[in-house]
């Protein structure tokens, strides 16, 4: 059974969630604001979190700052009102993994949750790293090494980063990466696919060999100084 910490601090709204999500094979433990959400994490183990934008004492991305210094992992999703774009754009590039939209369809909320959660699934794979100029990439433990400094990055900046590896020198179209990390192609998504693959050029920008292309109309090119492809290797 899978544990989500719900954070809503509007009384009839949070009692709605945790009864129909209780309903549908979920366990729930129900915050009603960010302070006692944050309690409630460092207490008890989650398998998903909830979390309303606007709350009182602590916000939902105050809150979701703190849960991804504790757990890089965890998935995210926000409850955001309709009229605020700037919230969904904001959570994203937090490293919200979805976000759902009030009023709130409660068969669209369960779909969500559970996709989520199967792309959160841990995979039987060999551990593996990629060499990516002067860098190191540690996929399995989501570090990206050089010269003694190690940045943690989250799951999804990892999953966007090991595509552009895979398809190096090679068009990855925004398609391609919408479907593969988001599962959907809308407004908020593609805007947070630029935020995610702004971060990651910061993030390489110590070595001028290394470029993310960005080819107007179709997707990315990842390309490192002249070398041939980007290969794994096995740890």
């Amino acid at each position: 059974m899978n544990k989500i910490l719900l954070v809503e601090d509007n009384e009839n709204l949070g009692y709605a969630l945790k009864s129909y999500l209780e309903l549908r094979g979920f366990e729930l433990r129900w915050a009603k604001n960010g302070l006692q959400g944050l309690q409630f994490f460092q207490k008890y183990p989650f398998d998903l979190c909830l979390l309303d934008v606007m709350m009182p004492e602590k916000d939902g991305f105050s809150l979701a700052q703190d849960i991804r210094r504790k757990n890089a992992r965890i998935p995210l999703l926000f409850l955001t009102a309709k009229s605020l774009k700037a919230d969904v754009l904001k959570g994203f590039a937090l490293g919200a993994d979805d976000y759902i939209v009030k009023p709130i369809d409660e068969e669209e909320l369960v779909a969500r949750i559970n996709a989520v959660l199967r792309r959160a699934e841990p995979e039987p794979v060999v551990p593996v790293t990629y060499q990516i100029g002067s860098y190191t990439f540690d996929v399995d433990n989501l570090q990206l090494q050089r010269a003694g400094i190690i940045v943690q990055m989250t799951e999804k900046e990892a999953q966007l980063l090991q595509l552009l590896c895979q398809h190096e020198n090679k068009l990855l179209s925004r398609e391609d990466v919408l479907k593969s990390l988001w599962n959907q192609n809308d407004y908020f998504t593609r805007r947070s696919m630029d935020v995610f693959i702004s971060r990651l050029r910061k993030y390489l920008a110590d070595d001028p060999a290394i470029q993310i292309q960005n080819i107007y109309g179709s997707g990315f090119i990842f390309k490192i100084g002249n070398r041939d492809n980007a290969k794994p290797s096995k740890v």
